[in-house]
């Protein structure tokens, strides 16, 4: 998919207006990637940065699209324009996003100053898409107060949310030995905030206390102590102590100045994505083009030669 650089004008154009159309054209333009996308980057970066980002996270199960739709709700009682990025898995056959309950969240479609957004993770192991960063830029510069990442839910390698939003949610639900066990494996540096959803049923109360026990016991990253919620985004209960948790977070953020460590660490994070990816590229093609490269191969499967080896030579010859 190709667009030329007047198209690419005219959508950031259209964006700075508050063009819903060209909002989506401009996702789609992220998502494809290339030089275009780069040049979109390039127009619309510095209206970017002023939303408040938050991840939502959590074993598949756990109802994290109903609490998304919920906490939804809230947020636009409070008259703020949000939309929702929603990381499903990738297709193993398009490429493309795998809509699963999305339908869940329809109930805002209507609404104006809602946005929701599917993005396929393209096997993305942290649970966030690359272009989720681009994407998320094409949202604030359209000027959405809030932008919520929702992930696949994949178990530890959800780490990545933490790098990309300001403030993220776990979500879990009663009695899942799993997730509990999770937790006290390291996952829980993750969360800000944690909601114990599916609050009716049994064992709600017994879960909760036993991740406020585990988090007393936790060597925490800063003065915040995340907040322990019980819900059920079902029907609406708790949402609202949720998104004060939320507003409480921010204003923490602020007032330690820790918003813009976090967001130092997530561009740390996004280099690290986009040196990778290009390395990749160039490693990708020299392997198909390069001689030398088609020799070194040789080299490992005759015994020759070690693979890490090979890798510092083929690094040598990437710079």
């Amino acid at each position: 998919m190709s667009f030329d650089q007047a198209y690419i004008e005219d959508i950031a154009k259209r964006l700075e207006r508050g063009d819903r159309r060209a909002l989506a054209r401009a996702i789609t333009v992220v998502e494809a990637g290339g030089e275009a996308a780069q040049n979109l980057v390039k127009l619309v970066y510095q209206r970017s940065g002023k939303a408040h980002l938050i991840g939502v996270t959590g074993s598949p199960g756990v109802g994290k699209s109903t609490l998304v739709d919920a906490l939804v709700t809230q947020m636009r009682q409070a008259d703020k324009k949000v939309a929702v990025l929603a990381i499903d898995p990738s297709s193993p056959f398009t490429g493309g996003a795998i809509l699963g309950d999305r339908i869940r969240m329809q109930d805002h479609t209507l609404d104006p100053n809602v946005y929701i957004r599917s993005m396929a993770n393209r096997g993305h192991t942290g649970g966030v898409a690359m272009a989720t960063y681009d994407a998320v830029r094409m949202l604030e510069a359209f000027g959405f107060d809030v932008v919520i990442i929702e992930t696949v839910g994949v178990g530890q390698s959800e780490l990545a949310i933490a790098s990309t939003a300001d403030t993220t949610i776990l979500v879990l639900m009663p009695g899942s030995g799993d997730d509990i066990q999770a937790i006290k494996s390291g996952i829980m540096e993750i969360g800000d905030i944690f909601v114990v959803n599916k609050g009716d049923l049994p064992g709600a109360n017994k879960s909760a206390t036993e991740i406020i026990a585990s988090l007393e016991l936790a060597k925490l990253p800063s003065n915040w102590h995340p907040p322990v919620l019980v819900a059920v985004s079902e029907n609406g209960e708790g949402v609202d102590k949720i998104w004060q948790a939320v507003q409480d977070h921010r204003q923490f953020l602020t007032d330690s100045d820790m918003i813009s460590k976090r967001r130092l660490t997530k561009i740390k994070a996004e280099l690290s994505d986009i040196v990778a990816e290009i390395a990749r590229g160039k490693l990708e093609q020299s392997m198909q083009d390069s001689a030398c490269v088609q020799e070194l191969l040789t080299d490992i499967v005759d015994l020759k030669l070690d693979p890490r080896s090979a890798a510092a030579s083929i690094l040598s010859s990437l710079n």
